[in-house]
């Protein structure tokens, strides 16, 4: 499930992409508007939306659902992990109270004289 969305999502992101390209920005009509007679005003109406910003909000659309089913399956994963059926080892703990044996490296053999 989570590799078909993916793979939807990368192809909306795609193709949203090419949409934004292909279609003319606002500021082309920029000299028109000082006297080239154009009917179309720098910010009046723009008139009926063409088949591009159509496909560009139904591209919208999808690439945000797609985002946010793919949110959704990261944060609800149930795989299991790799350790989960290896026993977790066992620790011995020595009682309270009882000193740890004397370490025996140090060279000096000797017990130390206790003052009088």
């Amino acid at each position: 499930m989570s590799i078909l969305l993916i793979i939807i999502h990368i192809i909306v992101s795609i193709a949203l992409i090419m949409i934004v390209l292909l279609q003319t920005g606002k500021g082309a009509d920029m000299g028109a508007a000082f006297g080239g007679g154009s009917s179309q005003t720098l910010f009046g109406s723009t008139g009926a939306s063409t088949f591009l910003s159509k496909a560009t909000t139904a591209a919208a659309i999808l690439f945000m659902v797609t985002s946010l089913g793919l949110a959704y399956l990261s944060s609800h994963r149930t795989e299991e992990s790799v350790v989960t059926g290896t026993p977790a080892p066992v620790e011995s703990q020595t009682a309270p109270g009882t000193a740890a044996p004397p370490a025996t490296g140090s060279g000096d053999t000797q017990p130390a004289k206790q003052a009088e």
